[in-house]
């Protein structure tokens, strides 16, 4: 499962191995100074599916949502798993991602 951490002055997402797989993507890196704010979200399924655009990685909806959207304007990179229906989602600015929507148990 997907896990947040600080390190140092960095907030990291740490990607088990299959999310890795599952995602086409490695661990996410930002700095905390590009954290904009960070949100619980009931339903971390359908937070994910409301950004359109080319979707990479893996996607079955309301069960498993792994990967990067990339929209016209957004960018979103999401770790979302039929047992972590909730979530959290960050916000971000000056970084390759808007967004991280995470999964949480």
């Amino acid at each position: 499962m997907a896990e947040l951490r600080m390190e140092s002055t960095d907030l990291v997402l740490h990607l088990s191995p299959a999310e890795k797989v599952e995602g086409v993507h490695g661990d996410l890196r930002a700095p905390l100074s590009a954290v904009r704010g960070i949100e619980v979200i009931g339903d971390a399924h359908g937070a994910v599916g409301l950004h359109a655009g080319i979707k990479i990685g893996t996607r079955i909806p309301g069960v498993v949502e792994v990967g990067t959207i990339l929209g016209r304007s957004r960018h979103l990179f999401a770790a979302v798993h039929h047992d972590t229906p909730r979530g959290v989602r960050v916000s971000l600015e000056g970084t390759p991602f808007d967004e991280w929507i995470v999964g949480c148990a």
